[in-house]
């Protein structure tokens, strides 16, 4: 891992989380950083279309529903980010010629929507019980005007921001699993945001660990 310059500010806003929020789906999980908020729902494994089966894994669909009205061309290009990062997370081959479908509806965006998409999507998957081979979670940041690295930023500093970075991070060896980028920057300021990625998961992952602890400490 890079070592994160004194001038990045690394500091998340609070999380929230619960899990089996859902009685019909296999799994379920709110996830909120700040006032961004998302529902997840995973369904499956369960039967498959002819047309989408794989002989030798399970199909995963990811469909994001936003607030209000049909889902654009951003929500498609958030659902290919969350679908190939959950992919290469998930056991798919332990369960072929079957469909799982993880359904995220936004509930509030104020900033870091897609990493808010990317927690949620994992504490969804966890609660399912479905076999990965590893955990991950999404950080964004954003680069201001000073050159200045903001984490997990809100919809106001998103705006007045000339970059904004979202990484998906695995939990084993911090790599970087996915990326989605927008506006200008340089690779050493790229090389950066991974660092302070990397940096910043180390504290949502405790909080997945602590929030799973706490959830089974109350049903032992």
């Amino acid at each position: 891992m890079m070592e994160v310059c004194g001038s990045s500010n690394v500091t998340l806003r609070e999380f929230g989380s619960e899990q089996s929020l859902l009685s019909r789906p296999d799994g379920s999980a709110s996830f909120i950083q700040g006032d961004t908020s998302v529902l997840a729902a995973v369904y499956g494994p369960a039967e498959v279309k002819v047309s989408k089966e794989i002989y030798d894994r399970a199909t995963l669909e990811v469909l994001i529903q936003p607030k209000v009205g049909l889902p654009s061309v951003r929500e498609r290009a958030q659902e290919q980010c969350v679908r190939e990062t959950c992919e290469a997370s998930l056991l798919l081959s332990l369960h072929p010629r079957s469909s799982l479908t993880l359904i995220l509806q936004l509930i509030h965006d104020d900033g870091s929507l897609l990493s808010c998409f990317l927690n949620a999507a994992c504490v969804a998957l966890m609660d399912a019980g479905l076999p990965m081979s590893r955990l991950f979670c999404g950080v964004t940041c954003a680069i201001d005007a000073d050159g200045q690295i903001i984490t997990d930023p809100t919809a106001a500093q998103e705006k007045e921001s000339r970059a904004l970075m979202t990484f998906a991070i695995d939990a084993t060896e911090r790599q970087v699993m996915m990326s989605s980028t927008r506006g200008s920057f340089s690779v050493h300021e790229l090389q950066q945001c991974i660092a302070v990625s990397q940096k910043a998961s180390e504290k949502i992952f405790q909080f997945y660990r602590d929030s799973v602890r706490r959830r089974y400490s109350k049903t032992l």
